[in-house]
């Protein structure tokens, strides 16, 4: 007896010695508790120290309730969230983790509204819902999730659900886990999380044990409440184990207690399981007795592991997977000694969601910020539950419904939402161009009804999945681009109610289109009918049907001869004022048009072709050597057999128009090698027409994702020189030229080639010249291409020569890495070129660069380009290098790749 008193007290003394010493220099490092609703910091009675949850959310509202906690009382904070919408969302930091987590949460009513309605709520983490807490059942209710770290943060939310009440949530706490724990459950893959079903130390009875004892603050559970089916001796035994091989970690004083199996041959857990589900089982053995017995392991009845042996002063784990079931028994069955389970662990195995592309998630967030209200919109719009006037299917923004939302224009941004198929919006006062929706090759319905857009602009024949274009009750202007005629899927065109006039384009006239256009003044297949005479008249003479009065016969009569007369007068005359008006306003517009090409034949240096001119240089528009937003492009032959490249443009309207002035209008001032020269242009019938040197190099675009890039890679000396030169031509329009010129537009489809691949920048009709030689910026209408476009021109419309060079920096990434701006080829995370590539850059990490380059360039003037590249796209402008900066860089780039050729023995 006083041998057993003896050992009891020296293990109860080393007991606490040990956990003196622990929680004296166990590392909370990455351990993060929130006290939900909290104002205050604190330090607990474990040493874990407790912070305000508010840097982590902000919305809900806080109070403090009393309530008594078995046998003590408690006083926690709680935030509690009635007017959530939809979802109340927490960012946790992950950053600088474990490739896992722990992420605890306790939710806790306690009737603190006195209403005495517990609520009812879903929880998600990430993309998932990982469960739903009734806190009518259990008050409080605790969730635990193991989670892999796969970005800085996760969002931790909480969903209403109807009629469920206010969410309401008290404590949140991360942990971080040991690395490859759990391996067996995640295995290679980060798309799936664990959530804590069962965590019990096996012949534990005194209360839960957790940090310090197990530094990593799980919480093992007594298992007197999950007493197995036959109950067994509970063992608390001190032995010196061996942990190798367990990636978990188990507390040592976890392993020390075991649930062992005597005078029976089974011994059996019974858990009931929330949901029908995947579960993942983890079993701890110490051998912790001085035999070493062997049994087998049954799961529902099943046989998972035979003869298992434990072995004295060894641990061991097993791990099993089961796939669809909703109750869970654990079995152990004798076949030597006494059979004995120290610790086990059972978990929900929850599939994450794949997350929408950063691409859509920045693009919707910045169209939100534009709009000037809060939608609700945190987190993922498609999972777990899509955000507010957005549909999806998987992860792809399918479907958004703006309609009634004041947004005034269509930003660049909404060309980012590549995997589009509907877009509504109608009712959102838009003016002026239709535009920056050409990227949308999904697009299927386009609803821009009811707003005030007065034209077409030039973009809308790249919707090659248009079936429904909805376009009523607008200012449209002018007449409707044969380009939507060219839309083979179209089968709807609303049209009605603008101001449109003239001939419908004949390509429009088919069966399986639908077109409506009633509400204009003058829009029609029939060309006669829109010049106020028709050959063939349709409304006939009125039959009349007289019965006479003999006495009044004559005077009844005549009454009818003279109002038949004074009728036909009148329609005369109606007729008369239609056609003058009509011819007047003709007039009035040809009179413009030819003051417009007047005053453009007196800037300098452009030669003015007539349209006859034009057709007969072009073999009447007989090879088409590009295509683009603007129209076609055509090789044409001048009298003086000098090839040129002629581009016709097809948006007629007033912008357009303006667009072709102003490109004729800065190309007749400016001459520079790396510009393309203008030759001339036709302005005359409607025609806008520009006529470019022709360079049969083609674009870059072409080489490097075109036919071209097929027949021959650029190699990385042939692509800095290319950027030299592109380079050379902005850095003249920025400071070369007297007014400066941002050009507005850079793009690789922008950079043509002559036959020695010397590069040349081109296209200049949304350039803008700053006038006044002090002057920062120019605020204006927000124009670029999607993937190319500055962040900080588009959210503050001032445009500055620094948002020519994020463009130029987007180029030069293409170079690097030989791919698109925007793609949908990879992960989501690489759908943007500038999201994906910059980090990988920035750390040095080469394997992005383009398969043709390697091991053909020299490492320092790859770093060197990419370290230039890098800082043109920084999102803050003021960061970025001026051009001049940037060429003089990437003139020592290209030399330090020469002298390397050089060196190898190579050419050009």
């Amino acid at each position: 007896m006083a041998l057993k008193c003896f050992c009891f007290c020296f293990y109860s003394y080393f007991i606490l010695f040990c956990g003196f010493w622990l929680a004296a220099f166990c590392d909370q490092d990455g351990f993060l508790s929130l006290s939900c609703g909290g104002a205050t910091s604190y330090t607990d009675s474990s040493n874990i120290s407790w912070v305000s949850d508010s840097a982590y959310i902000s919305t809900g509202n806080t109070t403090t309730i009393d309530y008594a906690n078995g046998t003590s009382s408690s006083s926690p904070s709680i935030r509690f969230f009635p007017d959530s919408r939809d979802r109340a969302c927490y960012k946790l930091p992950v950053k600088n983790l474990s490739s896992l987590v722990l992420i605890r949460a306790k939710f806790v009513y306690k009737n603190y509204d006195g209403l005495n309605k517990p609520p009812s709520f879903s929880v998600s983490l990430g993309t998932a819902i990982t469960s739903t807490i009734n806190l009518a059942t259990n008050d409080p209710w605790t969730e635990e999730f193991v989670w892999p770290v796969i970005k800085d943060t996760a969002m931790l939310c909480m969903h209403c659900i109807p009629d469920g009440g206010s969410p309401v949530i008290s404590s949140l706490e991360i942990r971080p886990l040991p690395q490859g724990a759990y391996h067996n459950a995640m295995g290679a893959s980060p798309n799936m999380l664990l959530r804590k079903s069962y965590r019990i130390d096996s012949g534990y009875t005194n209360g839960s044990l957790r940090y310090p004892s197990d530094p990593y603050d799980r919480i093992w559970d007594a298992d007197e409440d999950y007493a197995p089916f036959h109950v067994s001796r509970g063992f608390n035994t001190l032995v010196s184990l061996s942990f190798s091989g367990i990636q978990e970690s188990p507390p040592a004083a976890v392993l020390q207690t075991a649930r062992v199996l005597a005078r029976r041959d089974v011994m059996t857990y019974n858990f009931p399981l929330d949901t029908l589900g995947d579960y993942y089982i983890v079993l701890y053995f110490a051998g912790i007795l001085p035999v070493s017995p062997t049994f087998d392991i049954l799961i529902n009845g099943d046989v998972a592991e035979s003869n298992y042996t434990v072995s004295n002063s060894e641990t061991s784990a097993l791990y099993f997977n089961r796939k669809g079931i909703k109750s869970l028994n654990i079995t152990i069955r004798s076949i030597r000694f006494n059979p004995q389970v120290n610790a086990l662990e059972v978990y929900e195995i929850v599939d994450i969601p794949p997350e929408t592309s950063s691409t859509t998630v920045s693009a919707l967030q910045v169209i939100e910020q534009s709009t000037g209200l809060d939608l609700g919109w945190q987190d993922d719009p498609c999972s777990p539950t899509p955000w507010d006037h957005i549909e999806c299917e998987g992860n792809l923004v399918t479907s958004l419904e703006l309609s009634g939302i004041n947004l005034r224009s269509i930003s660049p941004t909404f060309g980012d939402l590549l995997d589009l198929k509907t877009l509504d919006l109608h009712n959102t006062s838009l003016t002026g161009e239709i535009q920056n929706l050409d990227s949308l090759q999904h697009l299927q319905t386009l609803n821009l009804s009811f707003n005030r857009l007065t034209s077409f602009g030039s973009g809308l024949g790249n919707l090659v999945s248009l079936r429904v274009l909805d376009l009523q009750n607008n200012r449209l202007q002018g007449t409707v681009p044969d380009s939507l005629g060219e839309l083979e899927d179209l089968h709807l065109l609303n049209v009605e109610n603008n101001k449109l006039e003239g001939s419908l384009p004949q390509s429009l006239n088919k069966a399986s289109l639908e077109v409506r256009t009633s509400g204009n003044s003058c829009l029609s297949f029939s060309t006669m009918t829109c010049n106020g005479v028709s050959s063939n008249p349709s409304i006939e003479t009125p039959q009349v049907t007289v019965v006479t009065n003999k006495k009044h016969s004559k005077l009844n009569h005549l009454a009818i001869i003279l109002g038949a007369a004074g009728g036909a007068s009148f329609a005369v005359l109606l007729t008369s004022l239609g056609v003058f008006l009509y011819v007047r306003k003709r007039t009035a517009k040809h009179d413009q048009a030819t003051y417009t090409a007047i005053d453009m034949r007196n800037w300098n240096g452009a030669r003015v072709f007539s349209y006859k001119e034009i057709k007969a240089a072009t073999n009447n528009f007989k090879e088409v050597i590009g295509r683009g937003s603007f129209g076609s492009v055509y090789l044409g032959k001048l009298a003086d057999a000098k090839l040129v490249a002629v581009k016709v443009r097809f948006d007629k309207t007033q912008l357009g128009a303006d667009s072709f002035i102003n490109e004729v209008h800065l190309l007749s001032q400016i001459r520079h090698q790396n510009l393309v020269s203008l030759e001339g242009f036709c302005h005359e019938s409607k025609q806008q027409i520009l006529i470019y040197e022709y360079l049969p190099g083609g674009s870059l675009a072409d080489h490097l994702y075109g036919t071209n890039s097929k027949k021959v890679s650029l190699s990385w000396v042939r692509r800095l020189k290319i950027a030299v030169d592109a380079a050379k031509g902005l850095d003249y329009l920025h400071n070369g030229s007297e007014p400066r010129i941002i050009h507005r537009d850079v793009k690789c489809s922008n950079i043509l080639l002559d036959m020695d691949m010397n590069a040349k920048v081109c296209d200049f009709g949304l350039s803008k010249q700053v006038t006044q030689p002090d002057a920062t910026h120019v605020t204006t209408v927000v124009k670029g291409t999607a993937g190319y476009l500055d962040p900080e021109y588009y959210s503050t419309q001032q445009l500055t020569e620094k948002s020519d060079v994020y463009s130029f920096g987007v180029v030069l990434l293409e170079l690097i890495c030989g791919r698109e701006p925007l793609s949908h080829s990879g992960t989501p995370d690489s759908f943007n070129l500038v999201l994906w590539a910059k980090p990988y850059l920035q750390a040095g990490a080469f394997e992005i660069v383009d398969d043709s380059l390697k091991g053909s360039f020299d490492v320092e003037s790859m770093k060197k380009a990419a370290s230039v590249a890098v800082k043109c796209v920084e999102r803050d402008a003021s960061q970025r290098p001026t051009i001049a900066e940037v060429l003089a860089e990437l003139k020592e780039t290209y030399s330090i790749q020469l002298s390397y050729l050089a060196a190898c023995g190579h050419v050009n």
